[in-house]
């Protein structure tokens, strides 16, 4: 049976690249400005990645993403595990293992990345997701986060 949800977001204008991925550490979360939306403002927060040759990336996130990011690198732990803390969870019960996350592409003002889970005894996986949900799983796997060469230049370009 099919699911809505098993569509990717990805536009099919956008075209696979090769990625000559350069791997990023965090650098960390600064405050940018309160956003208008409908119910209020909402506080806008940098996500700032850099990688060995001192290349920035800044990738504007939500309060909620931002809390799930600063959580892993300050290691706290909550009482109950929140959705980052269940999905690491889930991917190990079902003998998984994320290997590395992915920033591989910059679309429309969008960033797009992709998790590589392996599996134990079934094929690996990539999976579509936002750059801070893979940033906050990456960050509680200990895993290493790249970002692909032409994302890093086309967000410098941008600038």
């Amino acid at each position: 049976m099919s699911s809505p949800f098993d569509e990717t977001s990805e536009d099919e204008n956008r075209k696979p690249r090769s990625l000559d991925e350069k791997e990023v550490t965090v650098l960390g979360l600064w405050e940018t400005r309160e956003a208008a939306q409908a119910d209020g403002p909402i506080e806008e927060v940098a996500l700032v990645l850099r990688d060995g040759r001192g290349r920035r990336l800044s990738v504007h996130i939500g309060p909620f993403e931002s809390m799930a990011i600063h959580n892993a690198l300050q290691k706290v732990a909550p009482e109950r595990p929140l959705t980052h803390d269940l999905l690491r969870n889930l991917i190990e019960k079902l003998g998984g293992r994320l290997s590395r996350v992915v920033i591989d592409d910059l679309w429309q003002g969008t960033y797009y990345a992709k998790l590589h889970i392996e599996r134990e005894k079934a094929p690996a996986l990539e999976i579509d997701c936002r750059p801070s949900d893979a940033i906050a799983l990456a960050l509680r796997f200990r895993a290493p986060i790249s970002v692909a060469e032409h994302v890093l230049v086309e967000a410098a370009e941008s600038e």
